[in-house]
This record gives C-alpha cells, structure tokens and sequence, in this order.
C-alpha cells in the first residue's frame, strides 16, 4: 500500500541501494579511476540481497511482522556493507603524501539506507500495535 508511510520510507531506501549506487563512485583511485561497487563481487552480492530484502518488504504490506523482521535483516547487512566499506577505504594501498584517494558520497549511501530502514521499521511498529490496540476492543 503506498499511502502508508513506511512503504515511502522502503522506496526510497531501494532507489538508494538499487538505483543510486549504480551512479555514484565508492570513492576515487590514486590514478584517477572511479571505483564502483559493481568491481567488487562481494559488495554487488550484498547489495543485492539488500534490494531483494527491500522489494520483498515492500511486496508484502500485509504481513507486518514479517515486514519488521525484514526491516531489521536490511539494516545488519547495511551496516556490515558499511564497514565493509570504511574497512577498504582505510586499507587503501599505494597512496602516498601527494596521493591521496578521495572517497566518494556513494561510500555513505548505507548510512541514509539504514537510517530509511530504522524510520520504516519504526512506523510498522506503529501500525501494528495500532492494530493490536483495535483487536483489543473487539
């Protein structure tokens, strides 16, 4: 349903981890060279099941729990994508005084991904205990 507020949340957190990153640099090599996440297999396989994870989420609005559960599977493997990220641009080799590799805004898109996730995570606990509240009255 995309009149709920949480559905608007996961779109966005996919057009970030699906669409986004395909455009923006992780962060730039000493020669120049733009780096992005596709070079590396295991960034393109966590990225992917991070989409998977969001489109799926986003399918099934009517299985709230599942949708939390989902929620939360995406925000750990941001965030191990996240350190996954920092951890290669602190080890990055060759680079001297003079060059220096610039890091790219795409190497903080999980950042916005997990703080997307964690706002729709917490509008789906709203939902449901809204939910629960009702049943309690019948």
């Amino acid at each position: 349903m995309l009149q709920r507020i949480q559905t608007v949340y996961l779109i966005l957190t996919f057009l970030i981890t699906g669409v986004l990153l395909f455009f923006t640099p992780l962060w730039t090599l000493n020669n120049g060279k733009a780096f992005y996440f596709m070079e590396s297999q295991l960034y393109t396989i966590i990225l992917g099941l991070s989409t998977m994870l969001t489109l799926i989420s986003i399918i099934s609005f009517k299985k709230r729990q599942n949708q939390f559960v989902m929620g939360r599977l995406n925000i750990i493997l941001n965030l191990i994508l996240l350190g996954l990220f920092v951890y290669r641009s602190l080890n990055l080799s060759g680079e001297t005084v003079n060059a220096v590799s610039e890091k790219g805004i795409g190497m903080f898109l999980p950042i916005v991904a997990i703080v997307l996730l964690v706002l729709a995570n917490k509008a789906i606990k709203k939902d449901e205990d809204l939910v629960k509240s009702v049943d309690r009255l019948r």
